[in-house]
């Protein structure tokens, strides 16, 4: 019940303004865009992620782990693209996705929160929301 709850307020409310201004260019601090291909169609998709950058590495926690649509996406290929904010712009990078259902997601957002502290917000409000934590490690390639 829980997950259906928070994946139609994420998907009709709070994510279409989050993803209209990255589209745009507006600099958010703390977010990403994550494209993916769809597993069905192969159409770009694009989801609204905390900022994960770690040098050559992203790292996100799905919240509802497999359930995850662009979870789903990335088991079917894992490459991917992410819109990343460099200053006051955003740039595509290229990146190979793992699941990594043996790590500690809570963890893994409390190293992320003590990292990157603009992403400690989304932190949070992942882990309150999350259902199944799943780790996300995207190797960036450019």
């Amino acid at each position: 019940m829980k997950h259906r709850i928070v994946h139609t307020l994420q998907k009709y409310l709070l994510n279409p303004p989050i993803k209209l201004a990255l589209a745009m260019g507006v600099p958010l601090p703390g977010y990403a865009l994550l494209e993916t291909k769809g597993r069905q169609t192969g159409k770009p998709r694009r989801t609204p992620v905390g900022d994960g950058r770690i040098g050559n590495q992203f790292w996100l926690v799905a919240e509802h782990g497999m359930k995850a649509g662009y979870v789903r996406n990335i088991e079917r290929d894992p490459h991917v693209r992410l819109k990343l904010r460099e200053g006051l712009r955003y740039d595509w990078h290229a990146g190979t996705a793992h699941l990594l259902s043996d790590d500690e997601p809570r963890e893994r957002q409390r190293w992320l929160a003590s990292q990157l502290p603009s992403s400690a917000g989304n932190a949070r409000a992942v882990c309150f929301f999350g259902t199944e934590l799943l780790t996300v490690r995207i190797d960036l390639v450019d």
